[in-house]
């Protein structure tokens, strides 16, 4: 992948001495990889950065502390460069309770300049005739020792940001696009942590899951939760012990024995070893118990927030195919649920809107309180 000699860090001393060289840098790029196939609650595994000259590969499971790093990333001196950052910030946000400030995002610089690939691979090719395998994007990033492969794998995703990021700056100065991407930038360091608690009512979600019986919904229900407590224990992802089909199956058929079990698509032999006896427990027991209650709807907005809505989205879409771009290049769907909802009547009201920056109120407010009137 790269001629560039990439130093895997996982000593404090080794950490230390990279970090001395990080802080000297206007700008650093920076790629995680984590382990969500393989355990219950995915974790980082690895953190990339590379600056001019130097690629490193700093292992988050070795006995470093880290804490330095989240105040490199609050340091509004030094530009973090990612590629898709959102997930990565999630990741960094819940794990470790750091906050970004001074982004570039190359995925979302090319968003705004209208490119319709986004993926890292596709801009390697094109702009550095540089080949990714897509043969280790499934890798376990969590086991140790980590394969000379894989670690130039990981090498790759940082070794050319910083000169993608470059051509894609340049490429949004002559467009007159720059001061729009820092305002989207700042937008993205706006982290907000999704609800992950497990919830037994979460099977609701399942597919076809308001079309079983009231029996059949409290068997899919205990089914479900049987899941996510095995999931725990094994530490793996819930997917890995049963899929949706597996326990919608044995919701709608109800078998009684090993045998009728076997039938169900997504149970096999090795699950029916495995769980067979606590599953058939479970199909004996959980339609004994009552119903569960089906959840609220949520309350539908009223009927002018809803017009003011679908009248932003029909504005919103027209503006980004004039220009080029996705509809949420404009603005996000959530901020146009904002604007619906506050039914600003002018640019003060309309600054006040969160996702509203001053420059996409300059491009793009008259527009909105037009479509409002």
């Amino acid at each position: 992948m790269s001629s560039t000699k990439c130093e895997y860090i996982d000593t404090q001393s080794a950490w230390d001495t990279c970090l001395g060289l990080l802080n000297r840098e206007s700008m650093v790029a920076v790629d995680l990889e984590a382990n969500s196939l393989y355990v219950y609650r995915e974790q980082v595994c690895l953190i990339q950065l590379s600056i001019p000259g130097n690629d490193f590969i700093v292992d988050p499971l070795a006995d470093i502390d880290l804490s330095e790093f989240g105040a490199l990333l609050a340091n509004d001196a030094i530009e973090k460069v990612f590629h898709a950052c959102e997930y990565d910030l999630m990741l960094l946000k819940r794990d470790y309770d750091w906050d970004l400030r001074n982004l570039f995002d190359t995925m979302w610089a090319a968003r705004i300049l209208g490119y319709k690939h986004m993926g890292l691979a596709w801009f390697l090719r094109e702009f550095y005739d540089v080949e990714v395998s897509k043969k280790y994007q499934k890798a376990n990033w969590g086991a140790r020792p980590l394969t000379p492969e894989l670690l130039a794998y990981a090498q790759g995703d940082t070794h050319h940001l910083l000169a993608l990021r470059g051509a894609l700056a340049a490429h949004l100065e002559e467009a007159g696009k720059t001061v729009e991407a820092q305002e989207i930038f700042v937008h993205q360091c706006a982290v907000r942590l999704p609800d992950q608690d497990f919830s037994p009512d979460g099977f609701w979600s399942i597919k076809g899951a308001r079309a079983l019986t009231p029996q059949q919904q409290s068997v899919l229900k205990a089914l479900y939760v049987f899941r996510d407590e095995e999931a725990r224990r094994r530490n793996q992802p819930a997917f890995k012990v049963l899929n949706n089909e597996a326990l919608t199956g044995m919701a709608t058929a109800l078998p009684k024995t090993k045998k009728e079990l076997s039938t169900v698509r997504g149970i096999g032999p090795r699950n029916n070893d495995r769980y067979g006896s606590r599953l058939l427990e479970i199909l004996r027991d959980a339609p004994k118990g009552p119903a569960p209650e089906r959840p609220k709807r949520k309350k539908r907005p009223e009927p002018g927030v809803t017009d003011r809505f679908e009248r932003l989205s029909n504005w919103r879409r027209d503006r980004a195919l004039a220009r080029g771009v996705e509809s949420d290049v404009i603005l996000s769907r959530e901020t146009l649920w904002d604007i619906a909802r506050g039914n600003p009547n002018c640019l003060d009201d309309l600054a006040r809107i969160p996702g509203i920056g001053p420059c996409r109120l300059g491009l793009h407010g008259e527009a909105i309180l037009g479509e409002l009137a």
